[in-house]
């Protein structure tokens, strides 16, 4: 039987998620926390794509795909490889330009319709180790329960999901999460047979689709060597990008040892010492900020805080 292919990569994503409608809304529906069945999706049309704008050393791990359902409501899937500092503000940037433009300048307001945004981490960016689904909305500070309609940012670290004997209401999450993380590892060592996987994840006739689309031998030789191309690519930007955080936190060592030892001279060998320190953790940490690395990762590699970071 032939193997998966991971549907992390682009080639696979799309083809699964934006060709096939009837899976999308399937997945949408395992995926987002709606309240209950009543809001669930009942049919779906493509929107266009937008050109994802390059970000620094980033450029060709972002997947997305674009719809709406017959409410109205919009719906952004991103699947995004490498975490970069400036992912949120450039999710919740293109939710809120969908949101704007559904109007013409001499519409109402009232027809405006909720835009959601679903973006699938191949990566980690919350400290937690136990938190993997992050739910945002616009609240009330003072009484959370009152809701500003209209945006809604689920990003989802697929590293962190361990979940094994899911509440019936989450099996459908379970699956799709689990054809995510482990289709393209079915078969290897260590792992379930092709068969056995699909034995498993297959518990509906949209999940059945998706490990059909995703089998190799559906693949000429120019696809799957597009195929090895996207992840050869992932691979050097994840090289890269550990290149920039060691070189950052270097740099700054570098320079608060030199700050230290000059001021030690001047001031005392202590506290020298102490303030050439906090410098090299300055520096390391605007070097990590500018490479576009996380806040949270900066704060647990230099000890610095957030509020701190920011400042930066």
């Amino acid at each position: 039987m032939s193997h998966f292919l991971d549907p992390r990569s682009d080639l696979v994503f799309k083809r699964i998620f934006g060709e096939h409608p009837e899976i999308l809304r399937s997945f949408l529906n395992g995926m987002l926390p709606f309240a209950d069945e009543s809001q669930f999706i009942t049919s779906l049309e493509y929107l266009p794509n937008e050109q994802v704008p390059d970000i620094p050393v980033i450029k060709n791990s972002i997947v997305d795909v674009r719809c709406k359902d017959a409410a109205g409501r919009q719906f952004i899937v991103e699947m995004q490889m490498q975490w970069t500092g400036s992912f949120l503000q450039r999710v919740l940037f293109n939710a809120s330009k969908a949101y704007v433009r559904q109007l013409e300048k001499s519409e109402s307001y009232d027809l405006l319709c909720p835009v959601w945004g679903l973006s699938l981490l191949d990566a980690t960016y919350d400290p937690d180790p136990d938190s993997y689904y992050h739910d945002y909305q616009i609240v009330e500070t003072s009484n959370p329960q009152r809701v500003l309609e209209g945006l809604r940012l689920i990003f989802v670290e697929l590293p962190k999901y361990r979940e094994t004997k899911p509440q019936e209401a989450r099996k459908l999450r379970w699956a799709w999460l689990r054809f995510l993380r482990e289709a393209g590892h079915a078969g290897d060592q260590g792992h379930l047979s092709v068969a056995e996987f699909r034995n498993q994840i297959g518990i509906n006739e949209p999940l059945c689709q998706a490990l059909d689309i995703a089998e190799e031998c559906g693949f000429t030789h120019e696809q799957l060597a597009l195929y090895d191309g996207f992840w050869d690519a992932v691979r050097i930007e994840r090289s890269l990008l550990r290149g920039k955080f060691a070189e950052g936190k270097a740099e700054g060592k570098a320079e608060g040892k030199a700050e230290g030892k000059a001021e030690g001279k001047a001031e005392g060998k202590a506290e020298g010492k102490a303030e050439g320190k906090a410098e090299g953790l300055l520096q390391a940490a605007a070097g990590m900020k500018a490479a576009g690395i996380a806040t949270e990762m900066i704060a647990r590699a230099t000890g610095l805080p957030l509020a701190r970071i920011a400042q930066l």
